[in-house]
């Protein structure tokens, strides 16, 4: 069976401020976080790599759930967008066969991750 990729996204806001930025980011404020994980494997006898069921399950229990209406700072010491897709793939490494994490701070900027 051929090896493919599959992404689902996330969502969910939180607040933060850059500690080691000079500028408006080191300030108090918040974004509508959009993140895409990307998994890759072998499609299985059933057709499928995973059920997005446990993909959605996977990432909401380890990441969502702790992340969404937080405070970042509270989480991580300098809450970036990258060092927000690391964080995001040590969570959940260990549970899916992660190809690709994507943090979007807004629809124009984002930070992504593949563990390397």
């Amino acid at each position: 069976m051929p090896n493919m990729q599959l992404s689902c996204t996330f969502r969910f806001a939180a607040s933060h401020f850059l500690t080691k930025y000079h500028g408006k980011c080191e300030n108090l404020h918040g974004h509508n976080y959009k993140i895409i994980v990307t998994i890759e494997g072998p499609v299985k006898e059933d057709g499928m790599v995973l059920d997005f069921k446990l993909l959605k399950e996977a990432v909401n229990k380890n990441v969502i759930d702790l992340l969404d209406h937080s405070h970042l700072n509270d989480t991580l010491d300098n809450p970036s967008a990258e060092n927000l897709a690391v964080w995001i793939w040590d969570k959940i490494k260990d549970h899916l066969p992660l190809k690709k994490i994507a943090v979007y701070e807004t629809d124009d900027y984002l930070a992504e991750y593949d563990g390397n």
